[in-house]
């Protein structure tokens, strides 16, 4: 398995463990309310899981299984380690906005590194992509 894959797959699970941590935690509140203010993590809880560890999951195990070029070559794996940087930053602007004193413009700045880093991986799998045998 290739570096950049093994490396996204731990941080997409260290994602998921964080936002089941967190659910777990709004969940037991729920029943036995202990932290009011617990709920204000709730936008935390669904971009960890949602982008941070199915999306990032999904990328790494593709940049792992798509056929690479003769020779083993992976292309411009620039831009798939550019892509995942800028996914796990996204992720924790957009996480950590709603409960910390960053300015609200900080979800926007989150999410517009997250299209960069969609973009980015298009760009870089795109030419991986085609049929067998060619």
């Amino acid at each position: 398995m290739p570096a950049l894959s093994v490396l996204a797959i731990r941080i997409a699970l260290c994602h998921l463990a964080v936002g089941l941590t967190i659910g777990f935690l709004m969940l037991a509140n729920k029943g036995v309310p202990f932290a009011p203010g617990l709920w204000r993590l709730l936008p935390a809880h669904i971009e960890l899981l949602l982008v941070g560890w199915t999306v990032q999951l999904a990328l790494a195990v593709a940049h792992w299984i798509i056929p690479r070029f003769r020779g083993g070559d992976f292309g411009r794996l620039w831009l798939a380690r550019l892509a995942f940087v800028f996914l796990n930053i996204g992720v924790l602007m957009v996480a950590l906005t709603p409960i910390t004193p960053l300015p609200p413009f900080t979800v926007v700045a989150g999410r517009i590194l997250e299209a960069t880093a969609f973009l980015a991986y298009i760009s870089y799998i795109w030419p991986r992509i085609r049929p067998q045998g060619v």
